[in-house]
């Protein structure tokens, strides 16, 4: 008979098609799995990607207020004839006497007012930085519930292996002592028949948690990101109580990371609005150049014979009508600042209410953990006493089995139980975003 092991190497593709064994997946503990995940998460990158974009365009906003200062510089041979007139399209033009002509040239402008745009554009940057930052960490949290959940799936399908490999060895044994009694004539072949039956259910119920067991390795390895194998170090204890107050859940949930998100892209709208309203104002720029040119018998540029100017220039703009263009723009980043103090509201309002649903949550799991535990340790006394009683013909098999059944439901009900309540958990610290 196979092993539940050696199912589960079966199911996992644990040969290849040249019969090349399959590596066992390395045990990784939860720490290192969240570290894994922090790193190769998809979402995570893409939220520090954008993070640095939003960095960057923080400091394009502050170079606003900087002039923009430009070099040039050139030079020219003139082939052919050099010196005297030639003659092109009935025009005279005079050739130069040097074949080489050079220039160079700066340019400086600066925008001196705008209407304070700079400045609304620099706060709304700020705001969608800070947005950017907390999306970041809300990615980061987000990947860490899904690797705990994933882990903890790994662990809730060990703990399934476990069981049926524990109701296999049980009911094998009864169908030793079954056929037993059958042969003694002290019962009739229908318990040996449905002994049999029994031990065929549960070796499907571990081929069913190898099955598991697999597919759970192979989403853990995905979700943290591995090449290779992974599995997680076994654990079977459940979490243990909050360690924060309800009272403090409540002040740290006025500032999740969803609600963070929200404050800052408010702020960014807010700004934005305000930058429409600069646009009703007029402009100045100031602007400086300066350029020189000569000519000479060689490339090498020789300071002292080029003619140098300048000029220094300054501009006033105003848009006086522009086809109430500024009033559909000032109109949409009004819009935009409703929405985004709905979104605020609604995101304060949402982290109040997955608080409350993943408080009850976690008690209720915590509550059916301490449950389900009783009732593994009841269905297993309960089972033996019907098997001492079968034994000394004193119940039925029928009374044995219908023991067997509560408690291979009773495992599967705590080990549903204890992965509930680290779910329920997880799902809390993702919400406040810090571990509880």
């Amino acid at each position: 008979m196979r092993t539940a092991a050696a199912l589960r190497c079966a199911l996992a593709g644990a040969c290849f098609a040249a019969g090349a064994a399959r590596a066992e997946p390395r045990p990784i503990t939860l720490t290192e799995a969240l570290a894994m995940a922090a790193k190769n998460d998809v979402g995570v990158v893409r939220a520090d990607g954008a993070n640095r974009n939003a960095g960057a365009a923080v400091h394009t906003a502050y170079g606003a207020f900087l002039p923009s200062l430009s070099v040039s510089a050139g030079t020219n041979k003139q082939l052919g004839q050099t010196g005297g007139t030639r003659v092109e399209n009935g025009q005279v033009i005079v050739v130069s006497r040097q074949p080489w002509s050079s220039n160079l040239g700066a340019n400086a402008n600066l925008v001196l007012f705008d209407g304070g745009r700079r400045f609304f554009d620099l706060s709304q940057a700020r705001a969608q930085h800070i947005s950017a930052s907390v999306d970041a960490a809300t990615a980061r949290w987000q990947a860490a519930l899904a690797t705990k959940q994933a882990y903890f799936n790994v662990l809730a399908a060990v703990e399934t292996e476990q069981a049926a490999a524990a109701q296999l060895q049980q009911a094998e044994q009864q169908r030793v002592a079954s056929v037993a009694r059958t042969q003694t004539k002290a019962a009739t072949r229908s318990d040996s028949l449905r002994a049999e039956i029994q031990v065929r259910d549960a070796q499907l119920a571990v081929l069913e948690a190898a099955t598991a067991r697999a597919s759970a390795d192979a989403a853990l390895a995905r979700t943290v990101g591995s090449l290779e194998p992974v599995t997680a170090a076994a654990d079977s204890a459940a979490p243990g109580p909050l360690a924060v107050s309800d009272s403090t859940l409540a002040a740290l949930v006025e500032d999740a990371p969803s609600v963070r998100a929200a404050r800052a892209e408010r702020d960014a709208a807010r700004a934005a609005r305000q930058s429409s309203w600069s646009e009703y104002l007029p402009s100045v720029s100031a602007s400086w150049a300066r350029t020189a040119t000569g000519t000479g018998s060689s490339p090498i540029w020789d300071p002292t014979s080029l003619d140098y100017s300048g000029s220094l220039r300054f501009g006033l703009s105003w848009a006086v009508f522009d086809q109430f263009a500024r009033e559909e723009r000032l109109t949409q980043a009004g819009v935009s600042l409703s929405n985004a103090d709905a979104a605020l509201r609604d995101a304060r309002l949402g982290a109040r209410q997955a608080l409350t649903d993943g408080l009850g949550g976690f008690r209720e799991a915590a509550q059916r953990v301490a449950s389900e535990s009783a009732s593994v340790e009841a269905a297993d006394e309960d089972l033996r006493v019907q098997k001492e009683r079968y034994a000394t013909g004193g119940s039925t098999l029928l009374d044995v089995l219908s023991s067997q059944t509560q408690l291979d439901q009773a495992r599967r009900d705590l080990i549903r139980a204890r992965y509930d309540q680290r779910v329920a958990k997880a799902q809390l610290e993702a919400l406040v975003g810090r571990d509880l």
